[in-house]
């Protein structure tokens, strides 16, 4: 088994026509991903790779190719109409990789999406890595060859860490069940709790890596779920430990402020609720397969 994605997503770009969209709509189509529709107004009746159908919105491409999942390569000043577009289409998971889109179109995202009365929609992003489920299914623009199946699920908000992680469990002859990148930003989609809540329900995800880093507080509420809730071992990591307080690192919300947000006090919400910390990025597989022994 997997989680979000798998054989029966069926998959349609938002934004396909681009430079990003188009690159890497041909990379999910190339590891096997049933990319069934691309979106782009105004582009209506063209075809992506020859065989592809691009139609001008996202209602025609649900109703006409049976969409059930939806990545957004779309720039950031319009990302969030088209998390909303897709939303309203009816799809259950959408994937947005855009990075900057305006905290304040994220807030109107999340108030509008808190309020449908069809609640069975999984947003992950923006700012975003993606979703695999490995010899599966590819969404994003995470390299695929570097995973392979097998029963560790990986959550991060850093992109190039969950790759790093996922090129350590390879390595060592671990699979992957999925893994998902939540993004780095200050209001996104699914968090932490939300992914661990559907690692811990799969009967094929053994342990987990979850990789955070400084800002906000996310990594100490998915600590204190693991703490009550996890029944799978746990290894993490926490980026960022000689971040100067106010200064940005990276992502938007990788920030301290307020005397919140340390990586010492993530760490120790980590530690405390049984989750073993790799002591740097290159020990993150080994310290999970310590666990497993």
């Amino acid at each position: 088994m997997a989680i979000l994605v798998g054989k029966d997503t069926r998959l349609v770009v938002q934004g396909i026509t681009g430079r990003f969209g188009s690159f890497h709509a041909r990379q999910m189509l190339a590891y096997g991903t049933k990319l069934v529709a691309g979106v782009t107004p105004g582009a209506g009746g063209q075809t992506f790779e020859g065989a592809v159908p691009v139609f001008h919105t996202m209602r025609e491409a649900v109703s006409r190719e049976g969409a059930n999942a939806s990545v957004i390569f779309v720039p950031p000043a319009g990302a969030a109409d088209a998390i909303l577009e897709a939303a309203d289409a009816g799809v259950s998971l959408v994937v947005c990789i855009t990075e900057g889109v305006p905290v304040m179109d994220m807030l109107r995202v999340r108030r509008a999406l808190e309020h449908r009365l069809n609640r069975d929609l999984t947003l992950v992003g923006p700012n975003c890595p993606g979703v695999i489920t490995p010899g599966q299914c590819k969404i994003g623009i995470m390299p695929g060859h570097i995973h392979k199946p097998g029963p560790i699920g990986v959550v991060s908000r850093s992109g190039t860490l969950t790759y790093e992680a996922v090129g350590q469990l390879t390595h060592l002859g671990i699979g992957q069940s999925s893994c998902v990148g939540i993004g780095g930003d200050p209001v996104n989609g699914m968090d932490f709790v939300d992914v661990l809540r559907l690692f811990n329900d799969d009967p094929d995800t053994h342990g987990v890596i979850m990789i955070g880093e400084i800002g906000g507080q996310a990594e100490e509420r998915a600590a204190e779920w693991v703490k009550a809730n996890m029944k799978k071992p746990v290894a993490g990591f926490i980026a960022g430990t000689t971040a100067p307080p106010g200064k940005r690192m990276g992502h938007a919300g990788a920030v301290i402020s307020g005397g919140k947000g340390r990586a010492v006090d993530k760490i120790q919400a980590f530690q405390n609720a049984g989750i073993r910390v790799a002591t740097t990025p290159a020990h993150m597989a080994e310290t999970l397969q310590t666990m497993l022994k």
